[in-house]
């Protein structure tokens, strides 16, 4: 990236894709009004005829597929069949919103002393998105379509490293019928940035990616009372009680931390396994983490591709190394490979103990911190000791139990039992502490950027 333009840059073989010219500052405002103006239109459009442009979109999605798949895997080198997952996801998320949002956005009656009242859901206008690049298409899918349905405009700023995959979202919405100019692409900086957060025709931002960027867009947005989503980092745990199923946790944890080349929010990142089932989790875990096929992405065989930059390659390592040097010890990978391409091996750490990176924070590729607790209660009481909050998951039998723990016990804003899975487009998704606050998804999601409005009318 120069102070002009944007490179994207293949993950495996190590070579540009594309170079993007920056936007001018007059070039990026025209951009936001571009969107305002739109969303004055827009925001007339039934909730049904927003609905049909939103199902056309899922339609479009999926008539993409290939492309926007092989996109992705250019791009930050997630696994060809992950991102046709992803794109479904995405679909299924457009199918979903086209389907309840109209029912969900209804206007409510309510009795009140004076008469009559009435609730009802109105745009704010336009929504300033700042997402990263581990999702390309879904990052963007999940804050836009519901701001879409409720009749705001859209912008979207996307990691650097994914720019082609922002600018074809664009373009499949627009293919799809929705008015051009309401979903904007930001090509621009930092400073940049900050500017359009501050435009008067900004009414929200939401933001994906660190908790040190929530925190600086969390504040500038404050400042200027702007409503803020957030969804930032975890270190999410997987706890394996006395009663678990072990060759499910077992199998369920690798496949929870190599997901997307073990670059997600949500992935599955520190396992803590009580006294009774430590030694043989350990044992199959590191097993199965020796066996993963690093490769090529597009091939169908491997299981682990490139990460996405050498930097995040190199920040991994680093991350893996010191925890060695305060007393983790290495059972799988830990070596950078000696070849093109970006890639780390599967790694996974044991004798993980606070004071080491791979128990305080979040290392965002595959890398497991497995962790020993003295029994279940003991074992919540690790989970809890972060300052992170997204995710996180229970393996026990005994499921009545494990979804009283879940829900009375455990500070964090999703649970998994007995199982791994990162989104739904019924299910809230979000965060606690350090991961943010606010959620997308589901009904909850749909109306975080809306103006409830109370009507009240005399008898």
């Amino acid at each position: 990236m120069t102070d002009k333009s944007i490179q994207t840059i293949n993950p495996l073989t190590e070579q540009t894709l594309a170079t993007y010219s920056l936007m001018s500052d007059s070039e990026a405002m025209d951009v936001v009004q571009n969107s305002h103006d739109a969303h004055l239109d827009w925001r007339l459009k039934s909730l049904d005829e927003r609905a049909s442009v939103i199902a056309a979109i899922a339609a479009e999605l999926r008539k993409s597929k290939e492309e926007f798949a092989q996109l992705m895997t250019d791009e930050m080198g997630k696994l060809l069949s992950d991102g046709r997952d992803e794109i479904e996801l995405c679909a299924g998320i457009c199918d979903y919103t086209a389907k309840h949002g109209p029912s969900m956005l209804a206007d409510e009656e309510r009795q009140v002393p004076q008469g009559r009242g009435l609730v009802t859901y109105s745009p704010l206008g336009v929504i300033y998105g700042i997402q990263p690049w581990n999702f390309p298409c879904y990052q963007a899918i999940r804050y836009s379509i519901s701001s879409l349905m409720v009749g705001n405009g859209v912008l979207l700023k996307h990691s650097a490293n994914c720019t082609g995959s922002g600018l074809l979202l664009r373009d499949i919405y627009e293919r799809a019928g929705l008015p051009k100019g309401l979903f904007g692409v930001l090509l621009i900086t930092h400073d940049q940035s900050d500017a359009v957060i501050e435009h008067k025709l900004v009414r929200g931002v939401t933001l994906t990616g660190s908790d040190k960027a929530g925190r600086t867009v969390g504040q500038k947005a404050a400042a200027l009372s702007k409503k803020t989503v957030l969804e930032l980092g975890s270190n999410d745990a997987y706890m394996v009680f006395d009663d678990a199923d072990l060759d499910l946790a077992i199998k369920t944890c690798v496949q929870g931390r190599l997901f997307n080349n073990g670059q997600t929010c949500v992935a599955a990142k520190r396992f803590i396994v009580t006294e009774k089932n430590y030694d043989a989790f350990v044992e199959g875990y590191a097993a199965a983490f020796k066996d993963v096929t690093m490769g090529d992405p597009n091939d169908e065989d491997t299981q682990l591709g490139p990460l996405v930059s050498r930097s995040q390659r190199d920040q991994i390592h680093k991350q893996v190394e010191e925890s060695v040097a305060k007393g983790a010890r290495i059972i799988a990978g830990g070596v950078t490979p000696d070849r093109t391409g970006w890639f780390y091996p599967a790694t996974a750490l044991v004798d993980v103990a606070p004071g080491q990176p791979a128990y305080d924070d979040e290392i965002f590729g595959p890398v497991a911190s497995i962790i020993k607790a003295r029994d279940d209660e003991d074992a919540m009481r690790i989970a809890n000791d972060s300052r992170y909050g997204l995710g996180g998951g229970i393996f026990s039998k005994d499921v009545d139990r494990a979804v009283k723990m879940a829900s009375t016990y455990f500070d964090t804003g999703m649970v998994n039992i007995n199982t791994y899975a990162i989104a739904s487009p019924d299910m809230p998704f979000g965060g606690v502490k350090d991961s943010g606050y606010g959620r997308e998804h589901g009904d909850v999601g749909l109306k975080e950027f809306v103006n409830v409005k109370a009507i009240t009318i005399g008898a």
